[in-house]
């Protein structure tokens, strides 16, 4: 896809600004990283070689008889039984660099948990003895997956309302800004709380339930930028030649207002996460809430002076 020469001085402009530019890669770096956290960080090794065949623990469940047990239990490769019953046959396996998934718990410590850095938990255990570093890999890929649907789904939204509003004026605007402003006045996190109250939240229903309010956020700019840009010449030009409202409105009028909409999506991206998290430090998020960032913040509230504990300022609320 080649670029227009606007967009061709809008990606040049971003790459002058290089810290915006390298983190940018940072953060696609870390996030694809993160796609493959159970090759990374599982407690299963990743290939299996026993008795000339080839197993493969991290994408496929094996009962203990597989490897001549003798219940039909998923095995337990870090079991000194399953290990001598694989050496037995000449057979090895290959670990992930963690040796430890996100729920794994670590029982061979060598200090009570919370336990500081180590060899075995790099970044330390939690007070579970889970591994941190292996949670906190999980939790960014949930949490920006998380994030990013949330965002991408918003923003949609919050595009086509604000363009209807701002290009059709009059009583579509009047009402529209009605509906706005009553819908904004409300108490966003006390409704999160009670909606989640009165089901089991999960991954797709925290997503509906904020996508009822995220949306907000870009409407009011999308509709300025329409109310400025229906007047304009080309799109009386565009008009004159019986081009569609909808193509006027999406082919002209969206890509010179995508400027100030791209500037809010960060700010809705980071607002999903925080929220999030709150509604987890106040235990009305998923239950168990295992995987996400979120679920640090009720547990490294009281070992954030402890030396060793792993701690941002998300997470170390005073």
């Amino acid at each position: 896809m080649q670029l227009s020469p606007l967009n061709r001085r809008r990606l040049a402009l971003f790459k002058a600004h290089k810290r915006g530019w390298w983190s940018l890669w940072i953060f696609l770096a870390l996030f694809v990283f993160s796609l493959g956290a159970e090759i990374i960080a599982n407690d299963k090794p990743i290939v299996v070689r026993y008795d000339g065949e080839w197993f493969f623990p991290v994408f496929k469940r094996y009962p203990e008889t597989a490897f001549g047990g003798e219940f039909p239990l998923q095995a337990n490769y870090k079991s000194p039984y399953i290990q001598e019953l694989i050496a037995a046959k000449d057979g090895w396996m290959i670990w992930p660099i963690i040796p430890f998934s996100y729920s794994s718990i670590n029982y061979e410590l060598q200090v009570p948990a919370p336990a500081p850095p180590s060899l075995a938990n790099w970044l330390g255990t939690d007070d579970q003895g889970r591994d941190v570093l292996a949670r906190v890999i999980y939790g960014f890929r949930i949490s920006v997956l998380f994030a990013l649907t949330l965002t991408l789904i918003s923003s949609v939204i919050g595009v086509i309302a604000g363009a209807l509003q701002g290009f059709y004026g009059g009583w579509v605007d009047l009402v529209g800004q009605r509906l706005l402003e009553i819908w904004s006045g409300l108490p966003v996190l006390y409704l999160l709380i009670i909606l989640a109250s009165f089901v089991q939240p999960n991954f797709w229903w925290l997503l509906g339930i904020m996508l009822l309010f995220s949306w907000m956020s870009l409407v009011d700019v999308v509709r300025a930028e329409f109310l400025r840009g229906r007047n304009l010449e080309y799109v009386r030009a565009a008009r004159a030649l019986g081009m569609q409202n909808g193509a006027i409105m999406f082919r002209h009028i969206l890509p010179n207002a995508m400027v100030s909409t791209m500037t809010f999506i960060p700010f809705i991206l980071t607002g999903a996460i925080g929220t999030l998290t709150a509604l987890d430090f106040l235990a009305s998020a998923c239950r168990p809430a295992r995987r996400r960032w979120a679920n640090w913040s009720p547990r490294a509230r009281p070992t954030c002076r402890r030396p060793g504990s792993v701690s941002a300022p998300s997470w170390c609320w005073r």
